[in-house]
């Protein structure tokens, strides 16, 4: 692969007994178990890093089913009382005109989720198994993952904010549902799983690999 032949083991810490403190970046040797500077907890890598992010994604899509099939919001108005699921709640939104709300629900809910899903079950394929590994790739995709996973709570504010400001002089008022908890636990879980995610263990994989 010589678009990485440019890296050398002897460049990485690990490699020279040394680790980084992840609070003030200061360097330690490996035989340290607390930083010199701040007196944070140090490890070489993220214990059970792979561990916590499967099961925090396990999680995650476990709480996903719920947050689908349960009502995210309900609505009540001279025509009678509304319970919407997520889709549903972007099919009204399309139907009354609101395109962007109806957007920013389906990216916010769908797209978001499923995609740092999808994502971080990929960088832990890659960080067991050598076959894919293509360390810089996969570096650039946890990074994209983790800047628009800041995103993924923004349906939730849309409900809550709908819930506060559509009262309408009492004509129409929206509450949010069961499926809001639901919907927040899985933002927590994937938050909490690209958090955990330590993404030198791509490169320490792809290491081994061509040392092979």
């Amino acid at each position: 692969m010589p678009e990485y032949q440019h890296f050398s083991p002897v460049l990485i810490a690990k490699n020279q007994s040394i680790t980084s403190c992840p609070v003030c970046n200061g360097l330690s040797p490996n035989s340290e178990s607390h930083c010199a500077a701040c007196d944070s907890a140090l490890h070489s890598r993220m214990p059970a890093s792979l561990q916590r992010t499967i099961a925090l994604l396990i999680t995650a899509c476990f709480l996903y089913v719920p947050a689908n099939v349960f009502n995210i919001l309900r609505t009540e108005g001279v025509e009678g009382s509304m319970e919407k699921t997520i889709v549903g709640s972007i099919i009204m939104f399309m139907d009354q005109g609101s395109y962007v709300l109806a957007l920013i629900v389906f990216t916010a809910s769908i797209i978001v989720p499923t995609g740092k899903i999808a994502a971080l079950s990929w960088l832990c394929i890659c960080a067991i198994t050598p076959r894919w590994s293509q360390p810089l790739s996969n570096t650039r995709l946890y990074r994209l993952t983790e800047l628009f996973g800041r995103w993924s709570m923004i349906d939730v504010f849309v409900v809550a904010l709908l819930s506060s400001l559509v009262q309408l002089d009492g004509l129409m008022s929206i509450t949010p549902g069961a499926a809001v908890m639901a919907f927040a636990g899985v933002v927590i879980a994937t938050m909490l799983a690209t958090m955990s995610f330590d993404t030198r263990l791509i490169w320490d994989l792809w290491e081994k690999n061509n040392e092979r």
